[in-house]
């Protein structure tokens, strides 16, 4: 499997009452498809894993993967604090039909750089799914080294990486052990036009929740080298990314799925976004919803 373009990590919608909104779920599938989204992750962080009852989790993943039906990838967020309940929970996604596992390091307990090496090569040797690793120290306490992903590169069920570290530096380093077997994936909305410039191989996005047809263009414009083009695209982005920011991810975001229709809010301990940046969100929703009939008609020409 080989992963690439615009995929979505996508947000989970709940009703007014705080279920999983199945309806909507299906809704934000479908148009992720509809835009020529090229893979998504369920339950991810974006998709407030840690909020979910494991029943919530199957549905959510059993639901994306019929919906899907192997036109795209599916991934599944596994990665927990402790290598058993993560291979455990990667086989029980493997048995739900997911395609790879998104797998960050571990939460909280801050392992060495060796203890990484020995979590990841466990869960890959267990050969349930392909694993994709993911590295975001902002919500973990923990930053997988370059020299450490060199380490795991040449397992063969261990696909790619999903890097969210923005310096271009870090994304340097990890270019080098692209190959056909391993991706390098952007997981930095802002800075993700310049690691596909760079040679990253796409980007698992939270503003593609939003603007997956604009972000399925910047992929292939920025993936194909068309800097004028997926840079004027990219500058147009800019205020989406800023407004993502505000809050913790993924309060914005849902507050704009919720301007199009798709969820009511968020679980404890995130609350939605305050009543000061509303003014912004509709604004920015309003700018999206331009921007993504433009990037309809320019991929449908």
């Amino acid at each position: 499997m080989r992963l690439s373009g615009s995929i979505t990590a996508l947000a989970t919608p709940f009703t007014a009452t705080g279920e999983i909104d199945l309806d909507a779920w299906n809704r934000l599938l479908d148009g992720q498809l509809a835009a020529g989204t090229q893979g998504v992750v369920v339950a991810g962080s974006t998709g407030e894993a840690a909020a979910l009852f494991d029943a919530e989790y199957d549905t959510l993943l059993r639901t994306a993967v019929e919906r899907v039906a192997g036109r795209i990838p599916v991934l599944a967020g596994t990665g927990l604090s402790n290598t058993a309940k993560t291979i455990e929970l990667t086989r029980r996604v493997a048995a739900l039909g997911a395609d790879a596992a998104l797998v960050v390091t571990p939460p909280y307990v801050r392992p060495t750089q060796p203890g990484l090496v020995a979590h990841y090569r466990a869960i890959a040797d267990d050969d349930a799914l392909p694993i994709v690793l993911y590295n975001v120290p902002g919500r973990t306490g923990g930053d997988l080294l370059p020299g450490t992903v060199a380490e795991l590169v040449s397992h063969p069920r261990i696909v790619g990486i999903k890097e969210a570290r923005s310096e271009p530096e870090r994304m340097a380093a990890l270019l080098e052990f692209k190959n056909e077997g391993f991706a390098i994936l952007s997981g930095d909305d802002p800075t993700a036009c310049r690691a596909m410039f760079a040679g990253a191989d796409g980007v698992i996005s939270v503003a593609s929740n939003v603007v997956p047809r604009a972000f399925h263009r910047l992929a292939d414009l920025a993936r194909a080298g068309k800097r004028d083009e997926a840079l004027a695209l990219d500058a147009r982005l800019q205020s989406t990314y800023d407004f993502l920011g505000v809050e913790p991810n993924p309060i914005p975001v849902k507050a704009l799925l919720a301007r199009q229709g798709i969820g009511h809010g968020l679980r404890l301990p995130l609350l939605p976004l305050p009543a000061a940046h509303a003014a912004t969100a509709q604004a920015i929703a309003a700018q999206v919803a331009e921007l993504e009939l433009e990037c309809r008609e320019s991929l449908a020409a």
